[in-house]
């Protein structure tokens, strides 16, 4: 196995040689040290993987020759997850951790208890270190499909426009929460399988509101409990990303 994974951007076909990016380039000649000879392989995000050899170690081109090609399947399983921002650097972890467990789409979500305050230039800046963190964790994990980070909207806005799931969960404190397992055992009994695809949606410090909380039921969402205990956002996410994506991983 190849100990280099770098980044190429889609719709590359069947090439014969790679150049890459000046970013990429720099990580895998300065900062990973890789000398010509090295076995990498490059991924486009999409699902294609090439091995090649590293036959130019230009720290601001490096060249690939593209010995072999492949496709890899589809993960089992198509997770998406809306998070409202919590303070600070957490929604890098989250986007990290979302990137190593498969999620397909994240979408970043203002609410009312979020702590965050964000001009235009902000959120590009956010959007780009999110990309990146998205790019890096895929890097580590070997996940050849990136996520797509969707642009910051308010909650809202996403329910008003939410996109069609099979199942929409939404991680709640309050009384009448369900377990996931019930949820998706009624989900079978009514379509006769498992959910194709779903979306979680994940409050931030504080959780949603009450008024937030029964918009996103009133627009579909289920709500599911992660436990007796509280949890840290980050944690929350990982938690319920993880629990979901091993019922449906069963059902392969």
């Amino acid at each position: 196995m190849s100990d280099y994974r770098v980044h190429c951007p889609p719709g590359r076909g069947l090439p014969s040689e790679i150049i890459l990016s000046p970013e990429e380039s720099h990580h895998l000649v300065v900062v990973n040290r890789a000398l010509q000879g090295a076995t990498v392989v490059a991924f486009d995000g999409e699902g294609h993987e090439w091995d090649t050899e590293l036959v130019k170690p230009d720290k601001r081109a490096a060249r690939l020759f593209v010995r072999s090609t492949r496709t890899a399947l589809p993960l089992p399983f198509d997770i998406s997850l809306a998070q409202s921002l919590p303070k600070g650097a957490l929604m890098d972890t989250i986007v990290e951790k979302a990137t190593e467990l498969g999620v397909r789409r994240i979408f970043p979500l203002l609410s009312e208890r979020s702590q965050v305050q964000l001009d235009a230039d902000r959120r590009d800046r956010k959007s780009e270190r999110w990309r990146v963190t998205a790019l890096e964790a895929a890097k580590q994990c070997g996940n050849p499909w990136l996520p797509t980070i969707a642009p910051i909207e308010s909650l809202p806005e996403f329910l008003h426009r939410q996109p069609e799931f099979h199942v929409a969960l939404v991680a709640s404190l309050h009384p009448g929460a369900r377990s996931l397992k019930s949820v998706l055992a009624e989900f079978r009994n009514c379509h006769g399988s498992m959910p194709r695809s779903a979306i979680w949606l994940i409050g931030p410090e504080g959780d949603f509101s009450p008024g937030e909380l029964s918009a996103a039921t009133a627009a579909g969402f289920k709500a599911v409990t992660l436990g007796p205990l509280v949890l840290r956002c980050e944690t929350a996410a990982t938690v319920a990303v993880g629990i979901l994506a091993h019922e449906l991983q069963q059902t392969v």
